[in-house]
């Protein structure tokens, strides 16, 4: 019997960990990837924080200043090995789970190789991007052409003279598809259903994500307003190139979509100059064409569903109470879901993910100091 198992050793579990130890209590990590920051590995490689180095880091450690205000991902992956040396957690890598339990004296995790692993207290911080979706799209399974997840998406190299459509206009499709025009594609096109909130990542050296953090106390209508007036002032109209503008307020999204808003680095400057052309969204495939919602269809040689992951916690445990219709625990950051389960990273704020998986690790980590 283990007293208490941290499950994911990306940044939330990483950070409970930390946080326990320095309270005197031990745990142990356990990670299915073969290094710390597994989701983080295999992102894209243009890919960069789009929160700030200060607002980022974790308790205990920051990120080294030399990193630059916008981390790269590579540099992140570095820091998150460096935390986990730093602290001189448990963390064992190359360890699946498959299943999670409530046992008499706390939880049992099955593992991979046909173990068991019990514990008294879980966190599971396997982190909100956990499993890639990708749409139940009507034939695509008779589709001819390329399609792959956005998870999959390292560079434009292997999309070089071909056409490509990215689906899904978040912060990860608008940067994808900035990087495979600027990378040699033939012809980008950029699926939108609902229309982004757009905003810029700084204003004058002063960063979105604080904007978020000081100003998320605001009611939801007001918020919204400011939100669009700061939108209509900053990021030009790009109705004439299909981007319409969105209709529900940002912070109302945030709170019924967990959405936060695409930041601009670089799909404007694309779309008004032609490099990426915005065209509606997918309804289904056929052999050789994608037909889209306003009944017309391309002929890509190539999809990237850049269309958003599940959390993959319904599949792991036996009590589907636990959970909301997508899969998010109902009781997350730093309360008892049940007695000895905690969930953390799993909520979606302006802040950023980073800064709300270090703020959750101290509740979390009190809470089992003092149980």
């Amino acid at each position: 019997m283990t007293d208490v198992i941290v499950l994911g050793a990306g940044a939330a579990g990483l950070a409970v960990a930390a946080q326990l130890k320095t309270r005197g209590v031990d745990s142990v990590v356990l990670e299915r990837g073969p290094g710390v920051a597994t989701s983080w590995r295999g992102r894209y490689d243009r890919l960069k924080l789009h929160t700030t180095r200060r607002l980022s880091g974790l308790p205990g450690f920051p990120i080294p200043r030399a990193y630059g205000r916008w981390v790269r991902r590579d540099d992140l992956v570095r820091y998150l090995e460096a935390y986990a040396d730093r602290f001189g957690l448990d963390v064992r890598t190359g360890t699946t789970v498959t299943g999670v339990e409530a046992g008499p004296d706390g939880w049992t995790l099955r593992l991979g190789d046909g173990s068991e692993q019990p514990a008294r207290t879980l966190v599971v911080a396997t982190g909100y991007l956990h499993t890639p979706v990708v749409p139940p799209w009507p034939g695509r399974e008779r589709w001819t052409g390329s399609l792959t997840h956005s998870a999959e998406y390292r560079d434009a190299g292997p999309y070089r003279g071909k056409d490509v459509l990215v689906v899904g206009p978040g912060n990860s499709g608008a940067e994808i598809a900035s990087d495979l025009a600027a990378g040699g594609a033939a012809a980008v096109s950029l699926a939108i259903r609902t229309p982004p909130q757009i905003v810029r990542r700084q204003t004058a050296g002063w960063p979105v994500q604080l904007s978020g953090v000081l100003l998320s106390g605001l009611p939801e209508p007001v918020f919204n307003a400011m939100a669009a007036v700061q939108s209509r002032a900053e990021i030009p109209d790009l109705r004439p190139y299909g981007i319409p503008r969105p209709v529900t307020g940002l912070k109302t999204r945030l709170r019924t979509e967990r959405y936060v808003p695409l930041q601009d680095v670089g799909i404007v400057r694309d779309v008004r100059a032609g490099r990426v052309r915005p065209v509606a969204a997918v309804e289904g495939f056929t052999e050789t064409a994608v037909q889209l919602a306003d009944g017309t269809s391309l002929r890509p040689d190539a999809v990237i569903a850049a269309t958003g992951y599940g959390t993959g916690l319904r599949e792991l445990f036996d009590d589907p109470a636990l959970f909301d219709s997508t899969g998010v625990p109902h009781v997350h950051g730093g309360a008892a879901a049940r007695p000895g389960l905690y969930f953390v990273g799993y909520d979606v704020t302006l802040g950023g993910m980073l800064r709300q998986g270090a703020l959750e690790s101290r509740r979390v980590a009190r809470a089992i100091a003092q149980s």
